[in-house]
């Protein structure tokens, strides 16, 4: 079976359902989702390719304001033998229209963080399902405004947060669940990425080849650097405490309850500018993003969590996972595992590759294959293919709005934190309670 061959079937049993519409749950399952999606730059083109190879889906909507993402987005259909789907733009109010048509049952939302609270919000309100890419939101209000709107419409909502899916996470989420690593303690996270040639380019290509931001820049660059200029905290924290908040069953059965941030000084992008063109002005410009900002959240069980955002440095790409219980721990950064009386040496690492071999997922188990070829190693397959199995069967996203906001909201959280001297800020309830009794379905397999 080839990914382009893969239709799927089942029921998704899923918390959460009283967000949803009414009838829903039990109204005959979609053949084939007609999909709308708002921003095809290239993380949107990476969802368009995702589309175009399910016979389940049809796109019939796409919207952007540059001609540029328009027209590569052409060429994917065309490529693929598709037919051409309708076209929004000519403003940032264009998706308005696109969210007006009654053959759009859900949408990819690929914009810049600023636009994504807005479409979110006006899609829910439209009665389409959102599947959004991050960050939510960019103030605590806005994350509010979402959890709102999804009650209000009984719309689900879900952050796209591939990581969820990567697969030596998902083998050490099988772990935690069968009890391998104990009872939880402690766990690590964050976003350690150099990003230099992502927030600088020179206007001709996607990555790297100069150092412009802003309107003389393409793709990325154009919007996100502006971030590293004006915000200092934590802004993008989801890659790392997505899968953390699975392992300590975040809004589910447990909460994070207090967060506290702390910011190194900002070096690194203007060293990188004046090292790759001596004397350009963007080389003097005061970007307020610490190069290395941490945050340390508490849980209402006693579990501790740290993230940290790492991207303006060189640096290898980790993520830095570390997952730690009474029994023993996984570390992403050295490839290791110990379990405490299982491990081959006393208080000697084990190879990681050993054991999550051994506990591989059941879901990367049935689907590897049928992933072959999905960007970021596969994981990109596996989220997308949750959100669209969701709206077929006109149930709950296994990442509900709750989880969604709760891994966003940390960047304005820890952004106060930093600017009122490192004091600590207490963590919205999204759930309003509903978190004591909720039982997760993450990846139980009823997403497939």
């Amino acid at each position: 079976m080839d990914r382009r061959e893969f239709i799927t079937s089942g029921t998704l049993l899923a918390a959460g359902i009283s967000i949803l519409p009414s009838g829903m749950v039990f109204g005959k399952n979609m053949d084939k989702v007609r999909l709308g999606y708002i921003g095809v730059g290239l993380r949107g083109r990476d969802h368009i390719m995702e589309g175009l190879l399910r016979d389940d889906v049809e796109i019939v909507a796409i919207c952007d304001t540059q001609e540029q993402s328009l027209s590569e987005c052409r060429k994917q259909f065309q490529k693929a033998g598709k037919k051409l789907p309708a076209e929004y733009t000519g403003g940032i109010d264009a998706y308005k229209k696109l969210l007006a048509r009654k053959d759009v049952d859900a949408v990819i939302i690929a914009t810049p963080w600023q636009f994504h609270k807005d479409q979110a919000v006006h899609a829910m309100q439209a009665g389409k399902y959102v599947g959004c890419e991050v960050i939510a939101g960019l103030t605590i209000e806005d994350h509010w405004e979402i959890v709102r709107a999804s009650e209000a419409t009984k719309m689900p909502y879900m952050t796209l947060e591939n990581v969820c899916y990567r697969r030596d996470v998902m083998a050490v989420l099988n772990m935690t669940r069968q009890g391998m690593f104990g009872e939880m303690i402690h766990l690590e996270g964050g976003y350690q990425h150099n990003l230099r040639n992502v927030l600088f380019n020179d206007g001709k290509q996607y990555y790297g080849g100069g150092v412009e931001f802003g309107p003389k820049a393409i793709s990325e660059a154009q919007w996100r650097t502006q971030f590293n200029i004006d915000t200092n905290g934590d802004i993008y924290p989801t890659h790392g405490v997505g899968p953390l908040m699975h392992y300590a069953d975040i809004n589910y059965g447990n909460r994070f309850t207090n967060l506290v941030s702390f910011a190194s000084k900002a070096r690194g992008l203007a060293a990188f500018v004046e090292e790759k063109s001596p004397g350009n002005p963007n080389a003097k410009i005061n970007y307020k993003n610490g190069d290395v900002v941490t945050t340390m959240i508490n849980c209402a069980n006693g579990e501790t969590v740290l993230l940290s955002h790492d991207t303006h440095l060189p640096r290898p790409y980790s993520l830095g996972f570390r997952v730690q219980g009474t029994k023993g721990l996984w570390m992403d950064v050295n490839h290791s595992v110990y379990i405490e009386g299982q491990s081959k040496k006393d208080d000697v690492w084990d190879p990681a590759k050993d054991w999550l071999d051994k506990y591989d997922h059941p879901l990367w188990q049935k689907y590897a294959k049928v992933a072959e070829g999905a960007g970021h190693g596969g994981m990109d397959w596996f989220v997308f293919n949750a959100f669209i199995e969701s709206v077929k069967r006109k149930v709950q996203t296994p990442i509900d709005v709750y989880d969604s906001v709760t891994m966003s909201v940390i960047l304005p959280l820890s952004s106060k934190s930093i600017a009122e001297g490192n004091m600590p800020q207490q963590f919205p309830d999204f759930t309003k309670g509903k978190w004591k009794e909720r039982k997760s379905t993450f990846a139980m397999g009823g997403e497939y």
